[in-house]
């Protein structure tokens, strides 16, 4: 990876950490409705998964991919405001205001948005999947997981199906170490998820999802090898998330200090940077940066109209009748 690469990486994993930690003081603040699943901590996955993904690609993101729903508006559709606005709720959010924090989607981003019964998905990802494949186009349909969202039966119906067919998914596994408060060891058989894609006969790797080189280079090989036309591939990023599910969620202390102080993405992307001469001055410019383009984001979608109950059933399958063929 070249410095200019590596720099723009960076970037955008301040990018998700300033668009997540101002967020989150919104919503403490009253600001934004609803529930909120951050993804601090693993903004090297997210990072490393946008980079790769095109318009033309889907990715059906989990609850805590506010980060790369972010960068696929902002590199594909340089709206990237209109993400933020959706999670507050307005009328100039990518749904209307009506998605909110679980069901923000813009296919025409390849945003193909998450759902409240999480990883159900794994299913939908096959038929975006297959539609590719059918039409001969060389795009990627990526399924965002969790560790704990393998243990749904959607999980082994989707990678044996998706290996039966050989089709060009890629299954991105965010194993952050707890479903809610349960680790990851304990809630499966083997605490390395990419044991289970094995059976399938899927090809698969394990990296450190806190490296964004690696990282990077991990998802550039499997996005090449799934556009080649070789089938599915199960990627498992080791990372691990910042924040509780909920208030007063236990996890050691020591390991708490680990990984906030030792293992930080960002952190470890500024020495490497620094490594290759990139100076304090240039990286701290970097977060000013992007820190103010979502102080300038927020400000947008404080601003945006509340969305206008008479339009409250559009776009709303519920009574459509469909017409016989």
């Amino acid at each position: 990876m070249d410095t200019s690469t590596l720099k723009g990486l960076y970037r955008d994993m301040w990018l998700i950490r300033a668009f997540e930690q101002g967020l989150e003081r919104e919503f403490e603040q009253g600001n934004v409705p609803g529930m909120l699943h951050t993804g601090l901590g693993q903004e090297a996955t997210q990072a490393a998964l946008a980079a790769h993904l095109e318009a033309t690609d889907a990715f059906f993101p989990d609850h805590r991919c506010h980060g790369i729903n972010a960068l696929a508006q902002h590199r594909h559709g340089g709206n990237g405001e209109r993400i933020m606005a959706e999670l507050f709720g307005r009328a100039t959010g990518v749904c209307s205001g009506k998605g909110g924090s679980l069901h923000s989607a813009d296919p025409t981003v390849g945003n193909f948005g998450d759902n409240a019964v999480e990883g159900s998905y794994m299913a939908t990802v096959l038929g975006v999947a297959l539609a590719a494949k059918m039409r001969g186009e060389p795009n990627v349909a990526c399924a965002i997981i969790g560790d704990g969202t393998v243990g749904r039966g959607e999980f082994h119906e989707s990678l044996n199906m998706a290996a039966i067919w050989d089709l060009p998914v890629l299954y991105a596994c965010v194993n952050n170490g707890y479903a809610i408060s349960m680790p990851v060891g304990e809630g499966h058989a083997t605490a390395d998820i990419v044991e289970l894609a094995k059976g399938y006969g899927i090809a698969n790797q394990q990296v450190d999802g806190n490296d964004i080189v690696e990282a990077w280079t991990a998802v550039g090989d499997a996005v090449g090898r799934i556009r080649s036309g070789e089938g599915p591939y199960f990627l498992e990023f080791k990372t691990w998330r910042w924040q509780g599910i909920f208030a007063g969620e236990f996890r050691p202390e020591a390991e708490v200090k680990y990984w906030r102080e030792e293992r930080d993405p960002i952190m470890l992307a500024a020495e490497a940077l620094a490594k290759r001469g990139a100076t304090p001055a240039e990286l701290d410019a970097i977060e000013a940066e992007t820190r103010d383009l979502i102080e300038e984001w927020i400000s947008f979608a404080k601003d945006s109209p509340a969305p206008d109950p008479a339009k409250a059933t559009a776009d709303v399958y519920a009574g459509w009748e469909v017409a016989a063929r």
